[in-house]
C-alpha cells in the first residue's frame, strides 16, 4: 500500500466490513453495520472521490445503528503505517512530546487545594508513568485534590489503574473488561505499589468533566465515582466505554472498531452512550471554581 494510492471505496467498504465481523465486540450489530455498508455501496453513496469525505461517510453509518462513537473510519492527513494500532500511536506520540507527558499543569489553589490537570491523553503507561508519578506526587501533601479531565480525550486503562492507586488507601477492584477475542474477562485492580507518594482514600477529592471528556478518561471519573471515591462536578461526559483497536485500510484511512466492553464491578455496567453523570452538573467552564469551593467548605467543615 502506497502514499499515491488510488482511492477505490469498495476496496475501503470490503475491507471495514470484514474487519467489523471479524472484530467488532458485538457480533451481531457486525453482520448488521457490515451488510449496511454494502448496501450503501451498492446505492452509490460512497461514490466520492477523497478519503476524508468517505471516512465522514461511512462513520456516519457506522455509528447510526447504536451510537458506537469508537467506531469510526477516521481520516489521517498524514500517510498512516500499515501495521495495526500503529495510526493512533503515532498521532498519541505528538501530543505526548508537548502535554509535559499528559500532565500540563500541576497547581496549588487557595486552602490547601490541589489542581491537577490530565490531558490531552492518559497515554500509554510505559510513556507516562515517570511524569504521572512526579505530578502526583507533588500533589500528594495537598488538603484536597480536583483532577481536571475536561480535555482528556481518553487513552490508555493500565494508565487509569496507575492514577487511581495514588488516590485509594488499599488493592481495589476498578473494572472488568470483557473481550470478544476468546470471550474472555480481565480485570482491572488499583496497583498495591507505586513510585513516589500518595494522596492517599479519605482527603476530599473532585473530578472535572466536559462534553468532550472521553473513553479511558471517561472511565477514570466513572470508577472513582462508583467507588463513592471521588465527586465528579461539571457536564456529562461524551459516553465511549468500549476500547478499540484500528487498522489502516488505505494510506490515510483508518478503521477503528471496539474489540471489548467496560462492566463496572459496583455498577454492573458502564457508561456508554449515556457518559459519566456529575454528581454536581454545572458548565465546564464553571466546574474548577465550584469544586474549588466545595473543597474548601468540606475541609472548614
Amino acid at each position: 500500500m502506497t502514499t499515491s494510492a488510488k482511492l477505490r471505496p469498495p476496496r475501503v467498504i470490503d475491507e471495514t466490513a470484514r474487519l467489523l465481523t471479524e472484530h467488532y465486540v458485538f457480533p451481531e450489530i457486525a453482520e448488521q453495520l457490515a451488510g449496511l455498508l454494502r448496501r450503501r455501496l451498492t446505492e452509490g453513496a460512497y461514490d466520492v472521490d477523497g478519503a476524508e469525505e468517505l471516512a465522514r461517510l461511512v462513520t456516519a453509518d457506522l455509528q447510526s445503528v447504536n451510537g458506537d462513537r469508537h467506531l469510526s473510519l477516521k481520516y489521517h492527513a498524514d500517510p498512516v503505517p500499515p501495521k495495526q494500532g500503529a495510526a493512533v500511536l503515532e498521532s498519541m506520540r505528538r501530543d505526548f512530546e508537548t502535554s509535559l507527558g499528559g500532565a500540563p499543569r500541576v497547581e496549588l489553589l487557595d486552602g490547601g487545594v490541589a489542581v491537577l490537570e490530565l490531558a490531552p491523553m492518559l497515554f500509554p503507561l510505559e510513556w507516562t508513568a515517570e511524569a504521572l508519578s512526579a505530578a502526583l506526587t507533588l500533589a500528594s501533601r495537598a488538603q484536597a485534590l480536583i483532577v481536571d479531565l475536561r480535555s482528556n480525550r481518553g487513552g490508555d486503562p493500565d494508565t487509569v489503574a496507575f492514577v487511581c492507586s495514588y488516590l485509594l488507601d488499599k488493592r481495589t477492584h476498578l473494572n472488568t473488561m470483557y473481550w470478544r477475542a476468546g470471550e474472555r474477562s480481565e480485570q482491572s485492580w488499583s496497583l498495591p505499589h507505586v513510585p513516589g507518594a500518595c494522596f492517599g482514600g479519605s482527603k476530599p477529592l473532585y473530578v472535572l468533566s466536559s462534553g468532550t471528556t472521553f473513553s479511558a478518561a471517561e472511565e477514570l471519573a466513572y470508577d472513582l465515582q462508583q467507588l463513592g471515591r471521588a465527586v465528579v462536578v461539571g457536564e456529562r461526559t461524551r459516553g465511549g466505554a468500549h476500547p478499540r483497536e484500528g487498522w489502516t485500510v488505505h494510506p490515510h484511512v483508518e478503521a477503528t472498531i471496539p474489540t471489548g466492553r467496560a462492566v463496572n464491578p459496583v455498577s454492573g455496567t458502564n457508561w456508554e452512550g449515556i457518559g459519566v453523570q456529575p454528581d454536581i452538573p454545572c458548565a465546564a467552564a464553571d466546574s474548577l471554581d465550584h469544586a474549588h469551593k466545595l473543597a474548601l467548605a468540606r475541609l472548614a467543615g
